[in-house]
């Protein structure tokens, strides 16, 4: 099964397959700007009241919200004719109705037109196909930034959840290759507003055994439909990898889902802030002049909780700011790995360089002026000169370059080698060590 959105266009016609998504981002519109009017205003507020009406997961909340649309009409505050402003207006009263993030209105006339391009009753246009796979294509499937972080620490970023049938699955084989190489993961869902179901199960099914229960969909009327993990991966699990998940509060909907399976199944540790509180199933249909509706039209039921993340968000397990979420997240993986009774002497010379420079950033050190200004000075055919309050390393060849401090005992590193070279200075002789060296090589400071 696939429940789908159009990520980053916020577009998808009402389908089965339709899927979650907790903030829109509309799509540039495309030739001249509509300005609405009085007949088109009062026409797409009776096409979304029959759509809620029809559809709407839970049916007790239909009235309140079919109300507040009608008197909201009546009383003028859609009378505008920028489709902009009239979206955000609509959209504030559903969610307001309803309590429910996924009950917005977008103005999307591209998507809109696609989606009217003539299909079969519940399935997406070849328009829209087409539209929604280019986005996919562009953004490498939501794939969008891989790095070998210090440690050997593995980091991926994924900012959307986007699924494009025998396509995406191979990206995703690509970053889970890449992930498998590391000691351990970080998988960064900060800003990702949700997406495909099945994007979400594929990377899921990466951290669990084939063949367990996801998550049930649950539709009024309807058979519940379960979400099993995948049997078959090309790229292997990743079960004996720990594993790190950053969020905000622009998580939303399957990207919530990701970090609720997580926490739930107890896979790894969420790090940052509280997400958007988006669970219910939504699909996408067109309002004219050039709208797309999204309405739930059901919702999820994980097996371990027995509920969903609706309205309450999913909380992390360390409360942080998100901006520093990646840097506590390297910090507690390369903590976690010096745990390790196992490890190779080169892993944990590895994890135990990286883990100062991580620590400078959450805890940077104190040295007052007067004692960086008592480093400087010749060491062999080296220099360290004081200029602008900073200390700046002079090489033989005349390059210099900034010293960045990483403890207050007078160990830096050097501003384009983070990764690669530290300088410790102790007042009467400097110590340079490479990561690729057993031992520092001393150098005595030259007499003033």
């Amino acid at each position: 099964m696939q429940l789908r959105s159009l990520m980053l266009l916020a577009v998808a016609i009402a389908s089965p397959a339709a899927g979650q998504r907790a903030v829109p981002v509309t799509a540039a519109p495309s030739g001249t700007a509509v300005s609405l009017t009085l007949e088109q205003r009062s026409a797409a507020i009776a096409d979304i009241v029959k759509r809620v009406a029809d559809r709407y997961v839970f049916p007790d909340r239909v009235p309140g919200i079919v109300a507040r649309l009608k008197a909201a009409l009546a009383s003028g505050r859609y009378d505008t004719d920028s489709p902009t402003v009239f979206a955000a207006r609509v959209t504030e009263d559903l969610r307001a109705a309803s309590s429910d993030r996924h009950m917005y209105l977008d103005y999307a006339p591209d998507a809109f037109a696609a989606a009217n391009t003539g299909t079969d009753a519940g399935k997406d246009s070849p328009a829209l196909e087409a539209l929604w796979e280019q986005r996919a294509y562009r953004d490498n499937h939501g794939l969008t930034q891989m790095n070998i972080l210090p440690g050997n620490v593995r980091y991926l970023r994924i900012t959307g959840f986007e699924w494009v049938p025998d396509r995406t699955g191979a990206a995703y084989d690509g970053a889970m290759r890449f992930l498998a190489g590391g000691d351990a993961i970080i998988i960064d869902l900060r800003g990702n507003g949700g997406g495909s179901h099945a994007a979400v199960r594929y990377l899921l099914s990466h951290f669990m055994d084939g063949d367990q229960l996801d998550i049930t969909f649950l539709e009024s009327g309807k058979d519940p439909i379960q979400s099993r993990t995948l049997e078959y991966l090309p790229a292997g699990r990743l079960k004996d990898k720990p594993l790190y998940v950053l969020t905000d509060n622009q998580v939303g909907s399957g990207a919530e889902a990701f970090a609720y399976d997580v926490q739930q199944f107890h896979l790894g540790t969420l790090i940052g802030a509280t997400t958007a509180g988006a669970a219910n199933n939504n699909a996408f249909s067109p309002i004219a002049p050039g709208f797309m509706l999204s309405c739930s039209y059901g919702r999820p039921v994980h097996p371990v909780s027995q509920s969903n993340w609706e309205g309450a968000g999913v909380k992390p397990d360390m409360a942080i700011d998100p901006k520093q979420a990646l840097d506590v997240a390297q910090s507690l993986a390369l903590t976690g790995l010096l745990k390790r009774t196992d490890a190779r002497p080169a892993d944990r010379g590895d994890w135990t360089w990286a883990l100062p420079l991580v620590e400078s950033r959450l805890h940077p050190p104190i040295m007052s002026q007067a004692r960086l200004r008592s480093l400087s000075g010749r060491y062999g055919e080296q220099r360290v000169l004081w200029r602008d309050g900073g200390l700046f390393y002079v090489r033989r060849n005349g390059s210099e370059a900034r010293l960045i401090p990483l403890a207050a005992d007078g160990l830096f590193t050097v501003e384009g080698f983070d990764d690669h070279l530290h300088i410790r200075l102790t007042g009467d002789a400097m110590e340079i060590q490479w990561n690729d060296e057993p031992m520092p090589t001393r150098l005595p400071k030259s007499a003033a």
